[in-house]
């Protein structure tokens, strides 16, 4: 998942986790150096169905102007058995 908007320095990436944590979503999420914020999601449909549109809103301060959805790369493809935040890139 990529989030596009206000999204940097609004605390997006915690908040996302903690939101991925209580619905029991296992993966990752980071900033990236073009201004967005980037996640590998995985869980339940309906955890997945909660959590991006959770994600189309954000922490109050965030500004989300677009979520694009998909299978991730390649080399993120593997099991996660938490959720983590992961350094910017």
């Amino acid at each position: 998942m990529t989030v596009r908007g206000r999204v940097q320095g609004v605390g997006y990436r915690d908040a996302l986790r903690r939101q991925a944590e209580m619905l029991g979503v296992t993966g990752w999420v980071r900033n990236r150096s073009d201004g967005s914020v980037e996640a590998v999601l995985q869980g339940s449909a309906q955890a997945l169905d909660a959590l991006v549109s959770w994600a189309r809103r954000g922490p109050r301060a965030a500004s989300v102007g677009e979520v694009l959805t998909g299978a991730p790369a390649a080399e993120y493809d593997r099991r996660y058995t938490r959720f983590e935040r992961w350094p910017s890139a």
